[in-house]
């Protein structure tokens, strides 16, 4: 790595580095720059814009929220089709609540069980009616089996009381003894059997009106794997009865006539407008492919966040300056250039958190910290490496630049093993040490370009302005 030490090169190499540090100022903390330019347009005909002032996006352990935990019913789901299901669940969660508007929320799951955290929700109520008032729709038809048994068991208890089971009244199926009538429920039980055909297969679902009589009702799109499902179904149903259920309990039965293609089909019921549209709504953000059952509920307080968010913005500045104090102490003048350059690093990283934007917690904060020791390292090895070639008796400029040069493979192969870690985490982990993940990530790509290029071209400027006099003060 050679470096031209020409004027034109330097000025700008000098202007992009400041011009990256002003603007990733700006979007870190743009009240100074805001308040100036209030200033100016009150005292002077102008109209300079304002800089947008950004949030850091906390986490939930950080502003506080909603920490859910349902558990999903796959008693009914071949085994090989649970995982599909279980991550269709999770994507119409994760739909539902960002068409409400909650931000930065986090959906998982973990075999039958979906977490959600809601950051910013402490609402326990209100967290619960988005994520379980969504619906479940799915379709059922007949089982000839249960239906048989059905009727042979009303059969019999026809015959013991003695009148039509239409006729029975309560004190009727009171006096009837369990012992002898086993498997008595049956009769007061619908016998549909689950099939395929469930929400998940819904691309539309519509309010209608009837012609004749005015009464809205709801018009359904399958996919195409529904639609392709709804015919097999309705084939072989023809004269027989089919059911839409809704949550568990019976929307309505219809007879089929024939084999309907197309992937179409319409609920009817006894709605209102606003219950139709309400519904239809949920079914078009999505009805879930399997139930689920609320298990557990926690919320964390906000104060609890505000207290963690600001010991860790302590530790953070202690560590930086005990970080800065060590560098100056044993590297003198280039330890002063790494803690421009850590300054530097750290607006561009803080940034970065912004305009992306990064969920803050408190593992991604361990992260960032863990980061700001990676790029300090990569300054430590170069000052290490141009100290031994000052030792050596060769120029300062030389020094820097063989400095750097047998600098690069220990922090080239280091930040690498590090990122491939951190990749690792970020896609087979849990939400927590992947927010650990993205931090270090940005960190560590941040401080190779920080040592590489800002470290590295102060250290080449300050070593083209000294003399050999303050060649002490680089050792």
């Amino acid at each position: 790595m050679s470096y031209s030490g020409n004027m034109k090169n330097q000025k700008i190499t000098v202007g992009l580095i400041i011009f990256l540090a002003f603007t990733a100022y700006l979007v870190f903390s743009p009240k100074y720059f805001n308040a100036g330019v209030n200033f100016l347009n009150s005292k002077l005909p102008l109209s300079i814009p304002q800089v947008k002032e950004l949030d850091f996006e906390l986490g939930l352990d950080l502003q506080g929220g909603a920490h859910l935990l349902y558990e999903a019913d796959l008693s009914d789901v071949n085994e090989t089709d649970k995982e599909s299901r279980m991550e269709g669940v999770r994507n119409l969660i994760e739909r539902r609540i960002n068409i409400f508007g909650i931000g930065e929320s986090l959906v998982q799951t973990k075999g039958d069980r979906l977490i959600v955290e809601l950051p910013g929700v402490h609402d326990l109520d209100e967290a619960i009616k988005t994520i379980g008032g969504t619906p479940f729709l799915d379709f059922r038809e007949l089982s000839e089996e249960l239906e048989e048994l059905r009727k042979e068991k009303i059969e019999e208890v026809e015959q013991f009381i003695g009148k039509p089971f239409e006729e029975f009244t309560m004190d009727d199926i009171v006096s009837l003894d369990e012992e002898e009538f086993e498997g008595l429920e049956i009769i007061f039980q619908n016998t549909y059997q689950t099939t395929d055909l469930t929400g998940r297969h819904l691309s539309d679902a519509r309010v209608i009106f009837d012609q004749i009589t005015g009464k809205p009702s709801i018009s359904l799109e399958f996919d195409e794997e529904g639609s392709q499902l709804f015919e097999e179904i309705t084939e072989r149903n023809v004269d027989k009865p089919i059911a839409t259920f809704l949550d568990g309990e019976i929307l309505q039965e219809a007879t089929v006539s024939e084999k309907i293609a197309g992937g179409k089909a319409q609920i009817t019921g006894d709605f209102t407008l606003d219950e139709a549209s309400s519904l239809a709504r949920d079914l078009r953000i999505g009805a879930l492919p399997v139930p689920i059952e609320l298990i557990s509920q926690q919320s964390i307080g906000p104060s609890l966040g505000e207290e963690s968010l600001r010991l860790s913005v302590i530790a953070g500045l202690w560590g930086f300056l005990a970080i800065a104090l060590f560098m100056i102490i044993v590297y003198r003048l280039p330890g002063i250039i790494s803690v421009i350059s850590l300054v530097f690093y750290g607006l561009i990283v803080m940034a970065l958190f912004k305009l992306i934007p990064v969920t803050l917690t408190l593992s991604g904060i361990a992260g960032f910290i863990l980061s700001v020791g990676m790029a300090i390292d990569a300054n430590i090895l170069i000052f290490s490496r141009t100290r031994e070639e000052l030792k050596k008796g060769s120029s300062l400029t030389e020094s820097v630049n063989e400095g750097v040069r047998r600098a690069w493979p220990s922090i080239r192969d280091g930040n690498f093993t590090t990122l491939a870690v951190a990749m690792v985490f970020f896609f087979i982990a849990t939400s927590f040490v992947r927010g650990f993940a993205v931090t270090l990530i940005l960190g560590i790509l941040v401080s190779v370009f920080s040592a590489m290029v800002v470290t590295r071209f102060i250290l080449l400027l300050a070593a083209s302005k000294s003399s050999e006099k303050i060649k002490k003060f680089w050792l």
